[in-house]
């Protein structure tokens, strides 16, 4: 059942074609104008600048797309999936294909940095594992706490407010492997961040398999 809710989120995506144009022309204007603005002075941009860059720039395009996970969804399909699959099976789906989305929207915000600004990442395969990491963070927290704000009247702004205290646990995490990284660091000085990392995705993920049947009953 989960692929098959899997496969379903695929297709609609693909059908909102404008969905998937605008989150990408967001995400290289964004990274256009930050070219723009440092190619005015050359080599002006130094490791940690590009290290806040990059992850503004995913930050805004994940959310943009991950937080309308439920929000965005018509109200009778709610009512729907409750006659056809469990709320564990809904909600698990939708985390594997946010992490599976936000994992794309990073490596493409990676390309495009790399060829609009500069490359500093030495250890690309422990890059692209705090992406991943990352990327599973932002689904688990991001799809539990839509289902929460779609129940409620300005889930826009219930959105917003109840995302930012685990983002911000996240970024940080993500941003110090990054730093070491980018500082030549030997994979050592970032174990402790990176199993940091997976307790908060295992816990989230924890918390929205226990919740979500809870919060779709209601």
């Amino acid at each position: 059942m989960i692929f098959v809710l899997i496969q379903k989120e695929f297709k609609l995506e693909l059908r909102r074609k404008s969905v998937i144009s605008g989150i990408g022309l967001y995400l290289l204007s964004l990274i256009f104008i930050c070219y723009l603005t440092f190619s005015l002075r050359q080599n002006s941009i130094n490791e940690a600048t590009w290290s806040a860059l990059f992850w503004l720039a995913i930050l805004f395009s994940v959310v943009n797309s991950v937080a309308k996970s439920f929000i965005g969804e018509k109200k009778g399909s709610a009512i729907y999936y409750y006659t056809v699959a469990s709320p564990q099976a809904i909600i698990l789906s939708k985390i594997i294909y946010n992490t599976f989305f936000s994992l794309v929207l990073s490596l493409v915000g990676y390309l495009l940095f790399s060829i609009f600004i500069s490359n500093p990442i030495q250890d690309i395969g422990l890059f692209i594992l705090t992406l991943l990491l990352t990327s599973l963070g932002f689904s688990a927290s991001l799809s539990l706490i839509s289902g929460i704000a779609s129940k409620a009247s300005n889930s826009n702004i219930l959105m917003a407010v109840l995302s930012f205290p685990v983002i911000i646990a996240l970024l940080l995490m993500a941003i110090k492997i990054t730093k070491n990284i980018l500082d030549g660091l030997e994979r050592s000085a970032s174990v402790d961040e990176l199993l940091n990392l997976i307790a908060i995705n295992c816990i989230l993920t924890a918390l929205a398999y226990m919740l979500f049947p809870y919060i779709w009953r209601s």
